[in-house]
């Protein structure tokens, strides 16, 4: 990852947590999905006791496993996160300095808790999480000064309750430092403050949404008309597929690739969509691309959204075409959820390359022209 033999700098904007995971064997857990709706529950008896396989505690959060990924992928990288100023703080720091990123612009609140959660994890079925944000809610426009965004690329994440209040501030100030703006912001933040966020649109580089997340955007996208809701590629033969499903929200159903030319047509440079076990969609304005998901022994779904987002930009500001950086960003995730925590399983840049190799069979990238 070198550009002018000099190593590519990053800045990560977002969540400093400490997860404690609780994992319970499927048969010890009733889960429960709803017919005619796409939630799914986790359900324990009430006042009963119940086993647990493990209980267990990691350093995660968006800004902080985004991070560690850019770190090991080979960029000289810094966090921007806030903390309390507790023990919790202290574990945070500690991982930032064993991984190699630079805490030069982490923040401290006296008055707050570094931000917890809980979450309740079996297995194949995404965890639970009860969460505690404290510090997280805090960051300020004043915590973003602006040569903190002198860097070839500055991913933002999910931020919390106020501190979204940031999230132009932080693409404005990383756009005027001439930085690669990534960012996967999160469904909170896409449903309290969708006006800010279509106003954000023409600073973004890359922006990674589940496909929930980009369902979330539909109802606005045709409202102002700037989804004309006409397809023009072929069915890719799957229901599950993007491509045949489209996006349906709010009574809507948006063909995927008029979702694409809307994104992109308000300033978005590459859009990313995960789908599950379906794969990761990319689309730009003259394109779509899909990649397959290898089937691997899942252990945790936590982390794996920040390995995907990350990698794929951390791949493309070091100049790998499309197809590499999405069969890289997979292979990365996949690494993730074969453990239970966010970060165990990130990989180095040659962990990433020896992993997408090993693959490239079940590693199938199909692409459709949407001129």
């Amino acid at each position: 990852l070198e550009a002018n033999h000099m190593t590519l700098k990053a800045l990560t904007l977002g969540s400093a947590v400490i997860d404690i995971i609780v994992t319970i064997a499927p048969e010890r857990i009733e889960h429960m999905r709803m017919r005619n709706a796409e939630a799914s529950f986790l359900l324990v008896e009430e006042g009963r006791k119940v086993d647990a396989e493990s209980v267990t505690r990691h350093i995660g959060g968006g800004g902080v496993n985004t991070a560690v990924s850019l770190s090991r992928l080979g960029f000289d990288t810094a966090a921007l996160v806030k903390t309390g100023a507790d023990r919790n703080a202290e574990d945070v720091i500690a991982r930032l300095e064993r991984e190699g990123v630079s805490r030069e612009f982490l923040v401290s609140d006296g008055k707050l808790a570094t931000g917890s959660s809980v979450l309740l994890s079996s297995h194949e079925c995404n965890a639970g999480i009860f969460t505690a944000r404290g510090a997280n809610t805090a960051l300020l426009p004043g915590d973003l000064a602006d040569e903190v965004f002198e860097r070839d690329l500055v991913f933002i994440s999910g931020l919390s309750n106020e501190s979204a209040d940031c999230f132009p501030h932080g693409l404005g100030k990383a756009r005027a430092a001439g930085a690669r703006v990534a960012t996967n912001p999160g469904i909170r933040q896409l449903s309290s403050r969708t006006d800010e966020f279509f106003a954000c649109l023409d600073r973004i580089s890359i922006l990674t949404l589940y496909r929930v997340e980009s369902e979330q955007l539909v109802p606005r996208l045709i409202a102002d008309g700037s989804a004309d809701q006409r397809t023009v590629i072929s069915p890719a033969g799957d229901p599950a597929s993007l491509v045949d499903r489209g996006l349906v929200a709010g009574g809507f159903n948006l063909p995927f690739d008029s979702y694409v030319r809307a994104i992109t047509s308000l300033g978005v440079d590459m859009l990313l969509v995960t789908n599950g076990r379906d794969g990761a969609y990319v689309g730009t304005a003259d394109a779509i691309w899909h990649c397959t998901v290898p089937s691997v022994e899942v252990a945790g779904t936590a982390g794996a959204g920040d390995a995907f987002a990350s990698t794929f930009a951390g791949m493309i500001t070091a100049g790998a075409d499309i197809e590499d950086a999405l069969k890289s960003a997979t292979c990365n995730a996949g690494s993730v959820v074969s453990h239970v925590d966010t970060q165990t399983g990130l990989l180095s840049r040659d962990g990433v390359a020896e992993r997408v190799q090993k693959f490239e069979d079940r590693l199938l990238v199909s692409k459709w022209d949407i001129v």
